[in-house]
């Protein structure tokens, strides 16, 4: 059976782990069995081992990696340095680590932000489903201006 890990953290004041979950698991009724493998570490810096964990000790076949960089200059440093262990890990193991990051200063208002995060993990989720699954949804979409979080943009228009 295909396996899809989640590694969220402490750090997030969001559940950002449990909406991916939610998501995959309805997913199920598509037909395609997978099994969810989660994890929680305490801050974003933590999820390239985690995930690399989920891969090589699990057996996933994918993995969402969620963090919640705060909105000091100092959380987008730790963020960037964060992202560049999640791409190494996708480079050592040849298999896709998702990165879902949600910028606390991204959106002011606590009920907008929610939404975003929401919007942007569920999107995400879907994606590695799909990755793993059905990855002919993605190609359908190829070029189409999809966003996870925001509204899509759509294809370029050219006059």
């Amino acid at each position: 059976m295909d396996k899809i890990g989640i590694v969220d953290t402490m750090f997030a004041c969001i559940d950002m782990g449990s909406i991916a979950k939610a998501k995959l698991e309805s997913q199920e009724d598509c037909g395609s069995k997978f099994e969810v493998v989660q994890r929680t570490v305490p801050g974003f810096k933590d999820l390239a081992a985690a995930a690399r964990q989920l891969i090589e000790r699990d057996g996933c076949g994918i993995v969402i990696a969620c963090g919640m960089p705060g909105p000091a200059e100092l959380d987008r440093t730790c963020a960037h340095e964060a992202s560049l262990g999640i791409t190494f890990v996708q480079a050592i193991t040849g298999v896709h680590v998702l990165e879902v990051f949600v910028h606390m200063s991204e959106e002011a208002d606590p009920k907008a932000f929610s939404e975003l995060c929401r919007r942007r993990v569920e999107g995400h989720a879907i994606n590695a489903y799909w990755l793993l699954l059905r990855p002919d949804e993605l190609r359908k979409r190829a070029g189409q201006g999809v966003r996870q979080g925001g509204d899509d943009i759509g294809p370029l228009q050219v006059e």
